[in-house]
């Protein structure tokens, strides 16, 4: 085969496609508001299917929108080797969020054409329609159609808060493709993208050599006790549901804590029903989420949750209820495209951390379709989904020379 292994991706090429896709749906802050299927959107995907385009790769749609772009390979009959992530954004999103990962893998074909080097197995990059979930929900929508995770026929008719659906703005824009939204044999898979987190940069490693996601539940936690006036009756009497949330809350952070350092605990919303200043609320509303890497652990912190809830709830002399709303048990990747990254990282000769995702991608789905890892750096301050979002040019070429040397394993 071919020696891929001294081809090295041109980091000014890959900074100025940032820096011009940035440009669409720039925001004053320095960020970008590009949501999903808006006027916004389609302008990027028409300016990456252009560089495709030029690069010589054939572009093809399916029916959420998703757009492969394919660069031929010696044997056309193998399964190609893809790479990619999202274009769309957060409202108030920044330059490199998913964008990173798409434009890599175009970097990737760019490379290989400069330097004339062929792959035995086709190569693609992959733009996955409405990864964010900010304009429609769920998150990942089209990765989650493609691996079979969602009926195509209930993702069309999805609606934003203005009830505009997914199938009418796919076609409003020209990106109701063609194609079938199904898998279809992939050899192996890969996603770039900036870390969304603190710890690389902490701990000054340029790559994070991602071994899986942390497995991901969200519940509604509703807390019930008595309304009645703050004024005229007496602490010891009243049942009010506060009274449990302090110490759940507690106990929760402490079940995170407990198995650390990966186990998460977040509580993103509360809500007071009816939400009188001056009135004991009947019914606290709590948005908790739990996250580990560890399925087994994960399920251990549910049970233990549960308990805490009860317990505290019957002690403060209130009622509880735990409302599940959303799991996503945790992913493991595949062994050899972990293996693939991590030689092209030894390759390069960088310093690297073994890690988990704490967010999730599209990449959780495709890996229940195709053999997959991901690849991160350091983004700075572990902003991401805010308009400060950055990442440093040097840590961006080399997360996309580590892709560069992990597809051109897996393809040859």
């Amino acid at each position: 085969m071919s020696d891929y292994s001294k081809v090295r991706i041109s980091g000014d090429r890959l900074w100025q496609r940032l820096m011009d896709m940035a440009k669409i749906g720039a925001t004053d802050a320095g960020g970008c508001n590009r949501q999903a299927l808006t006027d916004l959107d389609k302008e990027g995907r028409d300016l990456f299917i252009d560089w495709c385009h030029a690069a010589g790769c054939k572009v093809r749609i399916d029916q959420m929108g998703n757009v492969f772009a394919r660069r031929a390979g010696l044997d056309n009959s193998l399964p190609p080797v893809i790479t990619g992530s999202h274009l769309d954004t957060q409202p108030t999103g920044g330059k490199f969020d998913g964008v990173y990962g798409v434009l890599a893998g175009l970097e990737v074909i760019e490379s290989l054409n400069d330097n004339k080097l062929q792959t035995k197995h086709p190569l693609e990059v992959v733009v996955w329609t409405n990864e964010e979930g900010a304009r429609f929900s769920p998150a990942m929508i089209g990765s989650g159609v493609w691996c079979g995770e969602f009926d195509i026929e209930d993702a069309h008719v999805l609606a934003d808060k203005d009830g505009l659906t997914i199938g009418d703005e796919l076609k409003r824009i020209g990106y109701h493709g063609a194609e079938p939204c199904k898998i279809f044999p992939v050899k192996a898979a890969f996603e770039t993208h900036i870390e969304q987190g603190p710890i690389l940069e902490a701990e000054e490693k340029t790559i994070g050599i991602v071994t899986g996601v942390q497995g991901m539940r969200w519940y509604d936690v509703m807390i019930k006790g008595q309304p009645v006036h703050a004024g005229p009756t007496p602490m010891e009497v009243r049942r009010d549901p506060f009274r449990a949330l302090t110490k759940t809350i507690d106990r929760i952070y402490a079940l995170a804590e407990e198995h650390g350092p990966w186990g998460r605990a977040t509580f993103g919303d509360i809500q007071a029903v009816p939400g009188a200043r001056n009135t004991v609320p009947e019914t606290l509303i709590l948005a908790v989420d739990l996250r580990h890497p560890n399925q087994e652990v994960l399920e251990q912190m549910d049970k233990t949750f549960r308990i805490i809830v009860e317990e505290e709830a019957l002690i403060a002399g209130v009622e509880s209820t735990v409302k599940d709303e959303w799991d996503s048990p945790a992913v493991a990747f595949d062994k050899d495209c972990i293996e693939a990254v991590t030689k092209g990282v030894k390759s390069l000769n960088l310093p690297y951390k073994v890690m988990a995702s704490g967010a999730g991608h599209d990449s959780v789905y495709v890996s229940r379709s195709a053999p997959t890892s991901m690849i991160f750096i350091p983004c700075k301050d572990g902003i991401s989904h805010n308009e400060a979002e950055d990442a440093h040019p040097d840590d961006l070429t080399a997360g996309c020379n580590v892709l560069l040397q992990a597809m051109c394993e897996m393809a040859n």
